[in-house]
């Protein structure tokens, strides 16, 4: 597994199988309350800097602006309206961690290389040092005039350290920097969304073992099908997160590589090492080529796709689950904890958190066509519209980690109504499939089985009754091949006994799957 991918210990994972007696709050459930699921830096809501514009200084408006560190050969300020417009630093601030970073590992990298003193690296090593203190602790004032992240740190070191601070952009672009700082953004979020992804497994899981003998009507085009057992049925959700897990992992690895001095585009004359940068910074190594390096966002694009994809598989179980607590099904009751009612309609009890989630996909499906929309048409090398990338990403991110953590919540507090399910399951003939498989077993080629039990349906259906309650003389008026045998195949206790396949919802091939999910999950 990769590291940092899972916070909890296996000990502390194996524990969760068991029935929860009480409605834990999701940090509790993953970390033992200290609810710290993410590394150092990572962009969790509560934690991340604040984006809102009213707490970004408008130097703009001042009548004296400060000289842009790439204004040398301009005479004019830019107008106030073009700076409001163009700044990026009420929402990229998020990535001051990952551009501290970069910057460390950049200015070691210069001193390494002699492009610098081993003085002014401990210098500029330690202002960057204080300015992270200083964005930790809300004393740094981010100024919209500075436009970006990248450019207020800067700024800032040069106020701090001075002339030194100045050596820190050799042989580096804003273009390469973002990218980079983007880059170890997205690792970190795939780290904490796998976290996450595993922390819904395990409640599924949980709630599969507390629910494991209880079977419930299978649908196929929102009709009756076939039954299955309630395990199964969950078990197919942790199936799919888990390949929803595999997409992260493969997408942060094919992220995982440097952008840092690939400079504005073509990379640079001097005697830089990225291939020391990208060590520090713990990715597999450079990219090749500079113009790629600060071009693509193919990895973003790829992250917003499997949170895409993340986003439909939980809709459809927050639809199912939605369905199940309604009157019309009562297959489960949330508790109160995961629930809200009506401003008017007192008796009303919602699960509104999943239909937050149902409703909440459609913000990750878009953030990932304005993004797929804002690439197909740039030429090569770095534009100005990829600073639109950062929203919908952050968003997207920030969503998705907001609806595999309710999502988990509520497996937690969801109760199945064994009583109810057990009236509902008689209806539908449920077992007609299982008296095909009987036919089949005796002989008779599938598709006339199917015609056969399609015929003992009908005359079912007129007396309204169910398959089980036709008589031997009934079924043999159908075809002489019936034995008394064919009860053992009716009824749906029966006919999900007789699931044998790999796979199936047989309750030994049940049993099986949710041997090995306890197992994969623990580890």
């Amino acid at each position: 597994m990769v590291s940092g991918q899972c916070a909890a210990s296996s000990s502390a994972l194996q524990s969760t199988f068991l029935p929860s007696t009480a409605a834990n709050s999701f940090a509790d459930r993953t970390l033992g309350g200290n609810g710290a699921i993410l590394r150092s830096g990572f962009p969790i809501l509560s934690q991340s800097v604040p984006r809102q514009l009213p707490q970004i200084m408008a130097v703009a408006s001042e009548k004296a602006q400060e000289a842009k560190l790439w204004g040398g050969r301009f005479e004019k300020p830019v107008t106030e309206a073009v700076t409001k417009f163009s700044e990026s630093v009420s929402y990229d601030k998020r990535l001051y961690s990952q551009d501290l970073k970069g910057s460390r590992a950049h200015c070691k990298m210069l001193a390494a290389q002699g492009l610098m003193t081993d003085s002014d690296r401990d210098t500029i090593l330690k202002g960057l040092d204080e300015i992270e203190a200083r964005i930790e602790r809300g004393d740094f004032t981010w100024r919209a005039d500075r436009e970006d992240v990248h450019m207020n740190v800067e700024a800032a070191l040069i106020e701090l350290v001075g002339e030194p601070a100045k050596k820190l952009h050799t042989a580096r672009s804003r273009n390469d920097q973002v990218i980079t700082d983007v880059r170890l953004w997205c690792r970190d979020a795939i780290d904490g969304l796998l976290e996450r992804i595993q922390t819904l497994q395990v409640a599924l899981v949980r709630l599969a073992i507390a629910n494991q003998d209880l079977v419930v009507p299978g649908y196929t085009h929102m009709q009756r099908a076939q039954p299955i057992l309630v395990p199964h049925l969950l078990l197919a959700y942790v199936e799919q997160l888990d390949r929803d897990a595999g997409r992260l992992r493969d997408c942060r690895s094919r992220l995982n590589f440097s952008s840092l001095g690939s400079c504005a585009l073509a990379g640079t004359g001097l005697p830089i090492d990225r291939h020391m940068t990208a060590k520090e910074l713990g990715f597999s190594g450079p990219l090749r080529n500079s113009v790629d390096g600060v071009m693509d966002r193919d990895f973003l694009l790829e992250l917003l796709s499997a949170n895409a994809i993340i986003g439909v598989h939980l809709s459809r179980l927050a639809e199912e689950w939605v369905l199940y607590a309604s009157e019309e099904f009562g297959f489960i009751t949330p508790s109160d904890a995961v629930s809200t009612g009506s401003s008017i309609m007192p008796q009303k009890k919602n699960p509104d958190p999943m239909e937050l989630v149902r409703g909440k996909s459609a913000r990750i499906i878009g953030s990932l066509t304005t993004v797929l929309v804002l690439c197909k048409g740039l030429p090569s090398a770095y534009n100005r519209d990829l600073q639109e990338d950062k929203e919908p990403l952050f968003d997207s991110v920030e969503t998705v980690q907001g609806i595999l953590e309710v999502t988990a919540e509520f497996a937690d507090n969801v109760t199945f109504n064994a009583d109810r399910l057990a009236k509902s399951l008689p209806a539908g003939h449920l077992d007609a499939t299982t008296l095909a498989d009987y036919l089949v077993k005796k002989g008779m080629p599938f598709r006339t089985s199917h015609d056969v039990v399609g015929r003992a349906v009908a005359v079912a259906v007129k007396e309204k009754i169910e398959l089980q309650d036709l008589t031997l003389e009934q079924f043999r008026a159908l075809d002489p091949i019936f034995e008394e045998d064919v009860y053992g195949y009716l009824g749906v206790t029966n006919s999900v006994s007789k699931f044998i396949s790999y796979g199936s919802t047989g309750a030994e091939r049940v049993a099986e799957q949710l041997e090995y999910w306890k197992e994969r999950l623990s580890q």
